[in-house]
């Protein structure tokens, strides 16, 4: 019998950590599991690749031989499933972008015109994507990469970058009580009924209902909006107010309704994401046309902060 690849990657984990916990934490699976393979694997080549006790792992000679070339073979296949997905999309020469009604803020726009300069033959297809899908369609493999904002269900599995931080807001009819204000602080609304994002959006729906601060005081729940004009129409009928991005604040200034700054809440973050295992150089492309210039891509789940440019209007198409 020949090693796997699983084999391989499950040897450099625990030869980089040095403790089986670390290494099964890092691959998402059980330590029995992990024990297992690499018993297994030790089996296979007939030799002793790691020296184990109660207060450490090291490597044996065997193993210290083997890490580089393990290491160069995992390199070599990443390598080759780049090639072929390059091959595979090169016929199709499309990336769908998946997002939450309109992006805003400029970011479409630099997006276009850098990618275009770096695959001139490539089209970007905009897809719309109601909130009960917080991932705008990533999740589900409907689209490339997406315009989310954080947090979202399951985000360690994705690869994230912020592209924008921005205080968070509250919109109301021109009716209400806040309507006189300039400000208001987040305790002055926690008796107010709110507009909630469908439960499927998880982490996201309590976000833009603040749960985490309430000081554990439920939140009133006026309606469930699903996309930016079921949120309008609520909003202008009475039903609830709602928080938001402050660059979605100008859209929400129409006829009945208004929008001021919240204080006492962190500010919201909205981020480009992509499947960590998409592994074409042009989903590269594209993170390095939005964010101006070329930089590592961050690990799965871990956003890497696009520091602010100050040049990002406000007011942009709404996506929360």
């Amino acid at each position: 019998m020949d090693a796997h690849l699983r084999d391989m990657r499950y040897f450099v984990a625990v030869a980089e950590e040095l403790n089986f916990t670390r290494a099964a934490e890092r691959l998402f699976v059980s330590q029995p599991a992990l024990s297992k393979q690499i018993r297994q694997l030790e089996d296979l080549l007939r030799v002793k690749l790691f020296d184990r006790d109660k207060r450490a792992v090291t490597l044996t000679a065997p193993g210290r031989v083997l890490l580089p070339a393990a290491r160069e073979i995992l390199l070599k296949w990443d390598e080759a499933q780049r090639a072929v997905s390059d091959a595979a999309a090169t016929e199709a020469a499309r990336l769908t972008v998946g997002m939450s009604t309109g992006v805003g803020r400029g970011l479409l726009s630099t997006m276009r015109a850098r990618f275009t300069e770096r695959r001139p033959t490539w089209q970007l297809q905009m897809r719309q994507v109601n909130w009960d899908d917080a991932s705008a369609g990533l999740a589900e493999g409907d689209v490339d990469v997406a315009f989310i904002w954080l947090p979202i269900p399951n985000q360690e599995t994705f690869k994230v970058c912020v592209v924008a931080c921005e205080p968070r807001w509250v919109a109301f009819p021109e009716d209400h009580w806040l309507a006189g204000r300039e400000e208001v602080d987040f305790t002055e609304l926690l008796d107010e009924p709110f507009l909630a994002l469908p439960e499927s959006a998880g982490p996201l729906r309590d976000y833009w209902l603040a749960l985490d601060e309430r000081g554990g005081k439920e939140a009133r729940i006026g309606a469930v909006v699903t996309n930016a004009e079921e949120t309008f129409a609520a909003i202008e009928g009475g039903t609830g107010i709602v928080l938001l991005a402050s660059g979605n604040a100008a859209l929400y200034r129409r006829p009945g309704v208004r929008a001021i700054p919240v204080s006492g809440l962190s500010p919201s973050e909205l981020a480009l994401a992509w499947r960590p295992d998409d592994h074409r150089s042009v989903i590269r492309d594209l993170v390095e046309a939005l964010l101006h210039e070329p930089r590592p891509e961050p690990a799965g789940g871990e956003p890497a902060r696009r520091e602010p440019t100050g040049g990002v209007p406000a007011g942009g198409q709404l996506a929360r």
